[in-house]
């Protein structure tokens, strides 16, 4: 598949495709994956399938459309990934009292009231025996997790990220992830913010200088090729 064939193709103007063409490559899912789903919470799918803008009064941080476009991309990831018997990592934000300074998140929105019920993981993608639910507090997953040791106990490699936002704690974890030495893959169709342009333009960029941004189809495929049912 076409290096450039995804998402970003009706918004990245010809002259930026030529400045970033130095970083075509082969892409690809990296030796001994896992896959990491980031903030599939329950106040991002709220509202429904509609426009972000439009209920965004009533639901703040909700992904509307965006998020339940996603949720049958995110179902057949982490179904292809049970069937590969690879590790599964949850993450959502930390809500125990007393767990950080005052005016510490993830982000610098204000105004908004928050309850423990809006970052349980959707009932959707609850997860099963075995998974690991990391709670942090910043962006990125690896920041002031136990991810890492995690990931070295269990021999992994690489990582295939998916969820939200695309410029938010997807982009900050990607980084993080590449910054300590794995390869990382994100799925497109499983992952999304509050707004086409910037999940666009941010799936570009890490493409470009960081990750491998792969269509589930072809995540899908490669855990059913290289780790057979048994």
């Amino acid at each position: 598949m076409s290096f450039e064939n995804h998402c970003w193709a009706d918004v990245v103007p010809q002259d930026m495709m030529d400045l970033y063409s130095v970083y075509e490559r082969e892409t690809f899912v990296g030796p001994k994956p896992a896959l990491v789903c980031i903030d599939l919470y329950n106040i991002v799918y709220r509202g429904g399938p509609e426009m972000p803008l439009d209920i965004q009064d009533e639901h703040p941080n909700t992904c509307g459309i965006y998020a339940h476009r996603a949720i049958e991309p995110t179902k057949q990831i982490i179904s292809a990934a049970r069937r590969a018997g690879i590790p599964i990592f949850y993450c959502t934000q930390d809500f125990r009292p007393m767990n950080r300074p005052k005016g510490v998140g993830s982000t610098k929105r204000k105004n908004v009231t928050w309850t423990k019920e809006d970052f349980d993981i959707y009932p959707e993608f609850t997860p099963e025996d075995g998974d690991i639910v990391l709670y942090k507090q910043r962006a990125s997953v690896f920041q002031g997790t136990p991810i890492v040791s995690h990931l070295n106990f269990l021999g992994v490699q690489s990582l295939i990220m998916l969820g939200e936002s695309t410029s938010g704690c997807v982009r900050a974890s990607a980084v993080d992830a590449y910054s300590n030495g794995f390869h990382v893959s994100i799925a497109e169709e499983a992952t999304f913010d509050r707004h086409e342009l910037t999940h666009k333009v941010n799936l570009f960029d890490l493409h470009h200088k960081y990750v491998d941004v792969m269509h589930v189809e072809e995540i899908v495929d490669h855990l059913d090729t290289h780790f057979p049912a048994k």
